[in-house]
């Protein structure tokens, strides 16, 4: 029988953590206790500045939301003054030119002989694109939606190098928000017009904090909790998950009534010791991201001045995707007078390999291959990380493998959530992180349904009645 007051423990200090913590602070809720393994809080959210200067965060992350609670909690972490507002400049380098994003809606931009080899197989795909729940893997959605062109230019070679494995071991569930369909008239139009096609997506505007990279965020969440409940540098050794024991590697042993973790679901398993449910988050996939800061020497060169991000589908860059740091604040950087910076990321598996040893030189020749930069001069250092769960892969199989996880975790009093916690990629952005925090917190105390985690569709797309107030 539930407790009247559940003894609730967090494992993590990212989005999904600090927003479980946050809520229960709000709501009165005082019998809790959160545990970080590392020293800071962010969790892949966090941001470092180095040795010379330089902020970097974990990752092209931007502010974006789907809730007004998120918003909100933004709001308050920063102030007013602590953001910096922008407009989505995303853009695609492909065959020596710049495509905006998306790129299957602006094929008027290639050279005369591609555009014609995308229009005619995207007119083709038209009448044969079947609806998503339709295929049997995201390779298939591919060929019969984005036609022969778009395919082979863009959406097979990008994809494999982001997702680090072939999109026939894909499934399309989670596609939803995160992959522009073609749409054919206006493509058209765009060709007779030459007119782009930029406003699709979520993010087509976005904020970023004017000091301290995204890490500021969580930092100042953090801040604002009580600092007697928050643990940092303190790993989590074993859970017993019978007697709803969380065990420490100082050796500390801490009961639980309910335990809200948003470490990898994998890991979970395994510290569990969990035997009966191993075969299932055996069958998840992840894949790594290597990223890579350049500072540079100067100022930026026309081709990335005032862009935001940019994604790479040739082969002759290892990254798929580069932000212009220094773009979202100028307080990335040192001084702007002088400096810049680009923030690199390439992705790795099983089924991708990656030299760790030259991934720094490589991604240098990438940005002088793509004309990022123009000479190994500009380059003052670079920075790099490693990060071992970088995307969670919906490959074939993963919601099976969730549909058994997730339930059996919960029937033992345990909520694993947020983006490796879930593993449900379609809402592992911070506010869904954050939101699959706060409704779990109240699955716990009043027996509410999970929106974010279980039905994200309703909250990516949520039904024109309902104001983003209404969760």
């Amino acid at each position: 029988m539930q407790p009247s007051h559940p003894k609730i423990l967090i494992i993590g200090a990212g989005p999904t953590g600090l927003g479980a913590a946050h809520r229960l602070q709000q709501l009165g809720h005082d019998d809790w206790m959160l545990f970080e393994q590392s020293g800071e809080a962010g969790g892949l959210a966090r941001s470092v500045t180095d040795e010379h200067g330089f902020t970097w965060d974990i990752g092209g992350h931007v502010q974006f939301s789907h809730y007004k609670r998120f918003d909100n909690l933004m709001d308050a972490a920063l102030g007013p003054d602590g953001w910096l507002h922008h407009e989505r400049e995303s853009w695609v380098r492909i065959l020596g030119v710049w495509a905006p994003y998306p790129f299957q809606n602006n094929i008027h931009r290639l050279p005369e002989t591609e555009r014609q080899r995308c229009i005619e197989g995207l007119r083709r795909a038209a009448q044969r694109c079947a609806p998503q729940d339709g295929y049997a893997n995201f390779g298939e959605l591919i060929d019969d939606c984005f036609g022969e062109g778009v395919a082979a230019l863009f959406m097979r070679p990008y994809n494999f190098k982001v997702w680090a494995y072939p999109p026939e071991q894909l499934g399309v569930n989670w596609l939803g928000e995160r992959v522009a369909h073609p749409e054919l008239e206006k493509i058209e139009r765009s060709l007779q017009t030459g007119e782009d096609n930029v406003s699709w997506g979520p993010n087509n505007t976005f904020r970023f904090p004017r000091h301290g990279g995204t890490g500021a965020v969580w930092r100042a969440v953090a801040q604002g909790l009580p600092q007697e409940k928050l643990r940092f540098n303190c790993p989590v050794a074993g859970i017993d998950a019978d007697k709803k024991i969380v065990r420490l590697e100082n050796g500390e042993e801490h009961p639980y009534d309910w335990l809200i973790s948003s470490m990898p679901l994998d890991l979970l398993i395994e510290k569990a010791r969990l035997e009966s449910l191993a075969p299932h988050a055996a069958r998840l996939r992840c894949s790594a991201v290597h990223i890579t800061g350049i500072a540079l020497k100067g100022q930026p060169g026309p081709q990335v001045n005032g862009k935001c991000w940019m994604y790479f589908p040739e082969s002759n860059c290892p990254f798929y995707r580069v932000t212009v740091f220094s773009n979202y604040s100028p307080n990335n950087v040192p001084d702007i007078e002088r400096y810049w910076s680009l923030m690199t990321e390439v992705s790795e598996s099983p089924a991708k390999s990656v030299d760790v040893a030259r991934v720094e030189e490589d991604v240098i020749q990438g940005a002088l291959n793509a004309g990022l930069i123009e000479s190994r001069d500009q380059v003052h250092h670079t920075w790099s990380i490693r990060v071992g769960h970088g995307y969670p892969t919906p490959t074939l199989g993963r919601d099976e493998a969730l549909n058994e996880l997730l339930p059996a975790l919960e029937h033992r009093g345990i909520l694993s959530r947020g983006r490796f916690g879930a593993w449900r990629y379609e809402v592992s952005n911070q506010d869904h992180c954050m939101m699959q925090g706060v409704e779990a917190v109240h699955r716990i105390l009043y027996g509410t349904p999970e929106l974010t985690v279980w039905f994200p569709n309703i909250v990516n797309n949520p039904h024109p009645a309902f104001s983003r107030d209404w969760i």
